[in-house]
């Protein structure tokens, strides 16, 4: 006889300002989708915002009619409400200063959480939602959806990622005041990196010049690094993974798989039990690689040590 099939699990957004939640729930509620998921439904979602952020406060109702209407996603009055309807929680708030008070609300439920990027705006923040997460017994984790894309994952495996010698990533970072320097959109090119090179930075410069930062981080084993982030609107993403004897280079847009479709199939995992993708000591590192950069961007591209 075989075994009986997982329970579907019942999944809550926390935070509805951002296309992710559009992309979430096309992929765990409807069956007709391309990238369709079954073994999750997403049943409750709170709205969230952040009035002083137009890229927020723009969307957010739009995106709220839109889960309610076309997905049967019931609006709920607050974090707690979603925690207590739910299974697990994909906390998705486009505005990271916003991600340590809600999961201080939901944390002592006990639900696992997925976080969207970015995690964190300080070192410090990463630091006490981890700290919070352990007391309370919660499975957490965060991640950039490019971490996943097969253009990467292919090339930087188990196997051979021990072999990494230096990575150089490119892509989109625009600037937003409240969520400063690469921690708004250049998070993607930072997770892409530490995809590759694993933790271990030991020292970071920034340089910043008209629209574009360009990121070195020398890592303890003397292994470099580097982030170039553009402010021009070009949304590509690309890298070079360099070993001993070849340079690799990954190109996300001939990537045919969506890569949120590959962020899903982690979460779900992760949701039914699975290992937590992503040590948290790396994502607070990546935090305060981010922090470090706009230390050093601010002093003329001076080193700073992590």
């Amino acid at each position: 006889m075989n075994p009986a099939a997982p329970r579907e699990l019942k999944l809550g957004l926390i935070g509805l300002d951002t296309s992710h939640v559009l992309v979430f729930a096309d992929t765990f509620n409807n069956p007709a989708s391309k990238q369709a998921l079954p073994g999750a439904r997403i049943t409750a979602a709170w709205p969230g915002g952040s009035p002083d952020l137009p890229a927020s406060s723009s969307r957010l109702a739009g995106y709220t009619a839109e889960l309610r209407d076309k997905f049967g996603i019931a609006i709920v009055d607050s974090p707690e409400a979603v925690a207590r309807a739910c299974d697990a929680i994909l906390l998705t708030s486009l505005d990271g200063r916003t991600h340590p008070g809600q999961f201080a609300r939901i944390a002592p439920l006990g639900k696992p959480v997925f976080m969207d990027k970015p995690f964190a705006v300080s070192t410090a923040d990463a630091k006490a939602m981890f700290a919070l997460a352990e007391q309370h017994h919660v499975r957490l984790f965060s991640a950039s959806s490019l971490r996943f894309t097969e253009a990467l994952v292919r090339v930087v495996t188990p196997e051979t990622k021990a072999l990494v010698k230096g990575a150089d990533f490119s892509g989109a970072a625009a600037h937003e005041p409240t969520n400063p320097g690469l921690y708004w959109y250049g998070i993607h090119a930072v997770e892409m990196l530490y995809t590759a090179m694993g933790r271990g930075c030991r020292s970071v410069r920034c340089v910043s010049c008209g629209p574009t930062d360009l990121v070195t981080g020398v890592w303890a084993d003397g292994r470099i690094g580097t982030v170039r982030g553009s402010r021009t609107g070009n949304y590509e993403m690309h890298g070079l993974v360099h070993f001993e004897k070849s340079t690799v280079a990954v190109n996300v847009q001939t990537q045919a798989k969506p890569f949120y479709a590959s962020l899903a199939e982690a979460c779900l995992a992760f949701f039914q039990g699975g290992p937590v993708p992503i040590d948290p000591a790396e994502t607070i590192e990546m935090m305060r690689f981010i922090e470090a950069a706009n230390e050093s961007s601010a002093h003329d591209g001076r080193e700073v040590l992590l």
